[in-house]
């Protein structure tokens, strides 16, 4: 992301700006651009920190002839020297919190936005800091903007906010005139086609330095507003009213004609006048939404409509009020003229719809290991997302339509067995072989080989899965196929459900392609105190988050996971920051979470869908006959998980890419106590809670094709890894009524800051690991 900071004698504010803005999105490579036009040092102030900072911070100097157009023209100098693909504009007098760029960026992502505004004015947003005067202009320039651009605006509330985050290639930067404070209305009003959404944040105090409102700028927002609407169009209409003032009178006085006759006669003439110049002048370049000879017609249409309102205020002002009946025709006609052009753009020369670009596909690449290229957003893996992947993707997802006669396809409607090519069932629960080909049984449970699927002739076909339930096109369903990639189609249902298209479909193939590439990725998750990590386990729903949470509010560790940890053999953990899952009573677990009163007020309704209870239910839904899969989907569509990252829970939260893995801690409830594990032990209870997270549907009735691709079973694979991480490594299990456990883990880690081994000399060294696994120059790889 760029973040882009107009900067104006703002030296004593730049350097808190920047502390705050290194805690926002650690994973995520920031571009800090301040563009200065200062007399006071804040470009030194900037180059200073800079060279120390850990963000990209760069320094434009505003150039003289550019200063005159004010914050505005700052604004498009730093977004044409951006390089992410996004970009955040805000002032640097921290009255815009840095800690709301997450949303901002969530909101653009989960909304598939161009442009998100952060608002004072929508749902819990409030202008803050404003005093009682300064607040009555906000809200009024608000007001006229809006009436005056009524169509581009009305889904937004704050088009004069300085705090916005925008796609940079959504924007015609060419196209902007900056002058003055208010560039999120030239921008919104130059580029019609933005897809906007807004965020409520509260403005803040000034810290230092003074606030640049002024007069002058009041006025350069007026000439703003003048410019963008009434420039062209006002000329036309003065030229029509000469026209119209000139034809009125040779009518009454030289034709004799009766004047409201005459005003009449003369507005036909002078709508035509007025027609042929704005479609020349006004609107030249507008891809209309109606045909020419429509436009005439309504443009028509509007001004004898006008004129019936004109002509008694016409007889009262000439008739009832003495004035001339000249002169009461030119003020007839400026009282009516805001009311026709707000008609004439938005109804008349209405804005065509711009076409529907296909949106691009979302990239990731998750520590150079394995990288991922899919159609819909996974907001899971928003931490590794990057603009674009250079070459192939190792795992491609595409949303589309699952084919019912794909060959060489195993096949599942998820009510019973899975089929290939009728030659014998599949179990998906491991109750019986299938015999592809005679060569022997293959087991979705992974308790025997699997072969390669051949047709007659024994050629190798393309070894594909495929897994189908509920209503048809509107049901679950996916297709895997393996090749010299893994390409997943999935049904467009999935890609309303974000959460459940990664969580029940990506995640199980990056389970076992991590195995290939030789990690494991282990149902727990990771705190570091330095560079000394440990792992917390337990079974779905114990409480781990909670404790997770607890720790990291109270003490000044590190995160790196909650649910799942990415481990090597060697002992490393790689940062897997997916967001965590929370409900009412994780929330009151941590003490200042950066959460809305709407998001609080919506975990009320989400804590029970998904819940410990809610995930019961789905598990006994997941062994009767019923669509399991498309009614998890469906519910998470309507009500979505409560999912955030752990910046806005746990604020100023440090993410570390990786660290050594110093200890395993299992944690319990009911009874008391606890007690240290052998290896043996702590091994089995952390291969038995990844299973347990894999337990819904479709998992069963693919894994035995995900974890065995060529024939070869990655589960011990994946178990001798873990074997090696854990070699030497301290467990203990911690068993609580209470919930408890994060007060006990802080004394249990203390004992761990010394490396132990089986030897107590040091780390255990690494072993061989035997199977093929595919993926070199990708990270510890298993010889043969």
């Amino acid at each position: 992301m760029s973040i882009v900071v107009p900067t104006k004698n703002e030296r004593g504010n730049v350097s808190r700006l920047l502390e705050r803005l290194e805690a926002v999105l650690p994973t995520v490579a920031i571009e800090v651009i301040f563009v200065d036009a200062s007399t006071d040092g804040t470009a030194e102030a900037v180059e200073e920190m800079g060279r120390r900072s850990e963000r990209d911070v760069t320094l434009i100097r505003q150039q003289a002839d550019s200063r005159s157009s004010g914050l505005g023209d700052a604004v498009v100098q730093g977004l044409r020297a951006a390089r992410a693909p996004w970009a955040c504009v805000m002032d640097a007098d921290l009255q815009h919190p840095p800690e709301l760029i997450p949303e901002l960026l969530e909101q653009a992502e989960s909304g598939e936005s161009d442009l998100v505004i952060a608002s004072r004015y929508s749902d819990q947003g409030d202008s803050g800091s404003f005093g009682w005067a300064r607040a009555m202009a906000s809200r009024s320039t608000t007001t006229v903007a809006r009436l005056l651009f009524a169509r581009r605006l009305r889904d937004v509330s704050d088009p004069m906010s300085g705090f916005f985050l925008v796609r940079r290639d959504a924007v015609a930067l060419d196209s902007l005139r900056p002058r003055g404070f208010k560039i999120l209305l030239e921008i919104l009003v130059r580029n019609p086609g933005l897809r906007t959404t807004e965020v409520s944040f509260t403005f803040g105090e000034r810290q230092a330095g003074k606030s640049k409102a002024t007069i002058r700028e009041g006025l350069r927002y007026l000439s703003l507003l003048t410019r963008l609407r009434f420039a062209r169009f006002g000329a036309v209409g003065a030229t029509g009213l000469v026209v119209n003032t000139a034809l009125l009178a040779a009518l009454t006085d030289l034709a004799g004609i009766y004047y409201v006759l005459s005003a009449i006669l003369a507005t036909q003439a002078s709508t035509l006048w007025n027609f042929v110049f704005t479609e020349r002048l006004v609107f030249p370049d507008r891809d209309h939404k109606r045909g020419w000879s429509t436009r005439m017609g309504m443009f028509f249409l509007m001004n004898n409509a006008a004129l019936a309102l004109r002509g008694p205020l016409l007889v009262l002002l000439t008739a009832g009020f003495g004035i001339h009946y000249v002169v009461s025709n030119v003020l007839s006609l400026m009282g009516l003229t805001l009311m026709r052009f707000a008609l004439a753009d938005s109804w008349i020369w209405a804005q065509a719809r711009p076409p529907k670009v296909p949106a691009a596909p979302y990239s990731y690449d998750i520590h150079g290991i394995v990288t991922v290229v899919c159609d819909a957003r996974l907001p899971e893996l928003e931490r590794f997302r990057i603009g674009e992947l250079v070459g192939e993707p190792d795992i491609r997802v595409r949303i589309g339509k699952i084919r019912r006669d794909d060959e060489g396809l195993l096949h599942a409607n998820g009510d019973g067995p899975l089929h290939a090519n009728g030659d014998g069932p599949l179990h998906a629960n491991g109750d019986g072989p299938l015999h592809a080909n005679g060569d022997g049984p293959l087991h979705a449970n992974g308790d025997g080989p699997l072969h390669p699927i051949y047709g007659l002739g024994g050629s190798p076909r393309s070894r594909a899965i495929r897994y189908r339930e509920g209503p048809g096109r509107l049901g679950f369903g996916i297709s895997i196929r393996r090749g010299a990639k893994i390409e997943v189609t999935a049904s467009r249902l999935l890609k309303r459900s974000p959460h459940v298209l990664y969580t029940n479909v990506v995640e199980p193939i990056l389970r076992w392609t991590f195995v290939e590439r030789g990690y494991a990725l282990v149902h727990a998750a990771c705190l570091a105190a330095g560079d000394s990590a440990f792992l917390v386990t337990a079974k779905t729903d114990t409480g781990k988050t909670t404790t997770s949470l607890r720790l990291l509010d109270s003490l000044p560790w590190s995160f790196l996971s909650d649910d799942l940890s990415l481990i090597s053999p060697d002992g490393r953990v790689l940062t897997y920051p997916k967001p965590l899952t929370i409900s009412r009573h994780t929330l009151a677990a941590v003490k200042t979470p950066l959460l809305s009163r709407r998001e609080r007020m919506a975990l009320v309704l989400q804590s029970r869908l998904h819940s410990r209870s809610g995930r019961r239910l789905a598990l006994i839904l997941a062994r009767t006959h019923l669509p399991a899969a498309t009614i998890n989907t469906i519910v998470q569509l309507l009500v979505p998980p409560p999912k955030y990252h752990v910046e806005r829970l746990v604020p100023n939260v440090e993410v570390v890419p990786e660290a050594r893995l110093r200890g395993l801690i299992v944690i319990e409830r009911g009874g008391q106590g606890e007690a240290a594990l052998d290896e043996r032990v702590a091994l089995e209870t952390l291969m038995s809670n990844c299973e347990d997270a894999y337990g819904f549907p479709p998992y069963s009735a693919i894994e035995g094709f995900l974890r065995s691709p060529d024939g070869c079973d990655l589960k011990p694979v994946e178990r001798e890894i873990v074997t090696r991480a854990l070699s030497g490594i301290p467990a203990r299990v911690l068993r609580s009524d209470s919930l408890d456990w994060w007060r006990r883990v802080p004394g249990v880690v203390s004992g761990w800051s010394t490396p132990v081994s089986s030897n107590g000399a040091g780390p255990a060294p690494p072993r061989a690991l035997s199977g093929h696994v595919g993926g070199a120059d990708r990270g510890p790889v298993l010889g043969a």
